[in-house]
């Protein structure tokens, strides 16, 4: 049986986040801000029709905030992962497996679907479903592989005309949408790699589903001949139904006033830590290497504030997922590497040489890991602030964290928070 894939992408999903519980806002034009409200990494369709770009600094749109014209809210990355894990949800209950792509992407494996009902009919099906549950309009692209299944995402959401579904299995279809497509548009085809096959006398999709496999894998690599492959209805890349182990795990932000205070960065080391150690516990894994970084703005004046970047990695003595022991090794790195007299901007840590829970194999001669009760402790400490929202802490993450992101524009958590809950009034 031929595979069929669908690409659900949920539409300017931070922007709709935002309007959700907002029915006030809808038709008004809406930016989301980065961390520390620094600039444009979503926006509304009305915002985009204004010719608001992504990446503009948001000092450059004070006026537009100021008169009203637009609206800006800090990232709500709660608000945002508790709406995706909903969609997610539903698409599960909806397609027989789902590859979760992205926080607002998702792939889901339509093989056999079309001898039980018209794939546009399943497609809009999925659309309503998700409208009606949750309140996110998605765009739906459907094609026998997942590279064409995303040139159909992008088909759906341009051309209104085709309801917010496309359905690209059909070859002919497949060939007229490519030749209207610049190569730029394709899956995996960077601004660079885009500009190597215009060169090359490759300027549509059209054009690189019609180059010989060879040849691309010769002028570039096997990664971009595969490209070639799916673009012509051969399925290279399989459904990932379990999302693939990390390999390192990164806690890192740029402090929303600069830290100039060796107290005040062990404290934000010591948050980047906790949040580390709970997603790696999330992950079930342990790990055995841990890199702490801090560095000044590249981007300030050298003159008033030198700049300094420095990283330092070492291994612990058994791999672990408790907090405490990456906090009092993370203290004695940061002394290594801390200097006095510099403004910094920005830290982080990383945790890397991962082991499946209890698979470690000790060496004869190393003395045995603590026997307090680590695990039982962690999970007790994770339960608690799942449910209520990090109330239980460590006294080195500090208690008001003068130094912590910006977002001046927060909106409320509705999904949640308890006291963020919306109130019918």
């Amino acid at each position: 049986m031929s595979p069929c894939f669908a690409l659900v992408d949920c539409n300017n999903f931070y922007a709709s986040c935002e309007t959700l519980f907002r029915p006030d806002l809808k038709g008004r034009p809406i930016v989301v801000l980065s961390n520390n409200d620094g600039c444009v990494v979503a926006r509304s369709k009305e915002a985009k029709a204004l010719g608001i770009k992504m990446g503009v600094p948001a000092f450059e749109l004070k006026r537009l905030f100021e008169d009203g014209t637009l609206l800006a809210y800090s990232s709500n990355y709660a608000l945002y992962a508790d709406i995706s894990a909903r969609v997610m949800s539903t698409l599960e209950m909806l397609a027989p497996a789902v590859e979760v792509y992205s926080i607002d992407e998702a792939f889901i494996d339509l093989t056999g679907v079309s001898h039980c009902v018209d794939l546009t009919a399943f497609g809009q099906s999925v659309r309503h479903t998700i409208q009606q549950n949750i309140g996110i309009t998605v765009c739906v692209g459907i094609a026998p592989t997942k590279t064409l299944a995303k040139l159909a995402n992008y088909a759906a959401k341009k051309w209104h005309k085709s309801g917010g579904v496309v359905d690209l299995t059909d070859k002919t279809r497949q060939r007229k949408l490519m030749a209207l497509l610049p190569v730029g548009e394709v899956w995996g085809i960077g601004s660079k790699l885009s500009a190597r096959l215009n060169k090359l006398g490759i300027h549509t999709v059209l054009d690189l589903a019609d180059s010989s496999p060879s040849f691309i894998k010769q002028q570039c690599s096997v990664v971009e001949s595969r490209i070639v492959a799916e673009l012509n209805g051969e399925s290279c890349l399989a459904l990932e139904q379990v999302a693939p182990t990390k390999k390192q795990i990164v806690s890192s932000r740029a402090f929303g006033e600069r830290i100039t205070s060796k107290d005040l960065m062990h404290e934000a080391i010591a948050e980047y830590i906790s949040r580390a150690c709970q997603k790696l516990r999330k992950e079930k894994q342990q790990a055995k290497q841990l890199t702490v970084f801090v560095r000044t703005s590249p981007f300030s004046d050298r003159q008033r504030d030198p700049y300094y970047a420095n990283s330092i990695t070492t291994s612990l003595a058994h791999p672990s997922a408790d907090t405490r022991d990456f906090l009092s090794v993370a203290t004695k790195l940061l002394d290594k590497i801390w200097k006095d007299g510099y403004r910094y901007a920005k830290a982080g840590v990383m945790l890397a040489d991962f082991y499946d829970e209890g698979v470690y194999q000790v060496d004869l001669f190393e003395p045995a890991p603590p026997a307090y009760q680590s695990k039982a402790l962690m999970t007790v400490i994770d339960t608690i602030n799942a449910k209520t929202g990090s109330k239980v802490w460590f006294a080195s993450q500090g208690a008001s964290q003068a130094w912590s992101m910006k977002r001046a524009m927060l909106s409320p958590q509705y999904t949640t928070k308890w006291t963020d809950l919306p109130v019918a009034k």
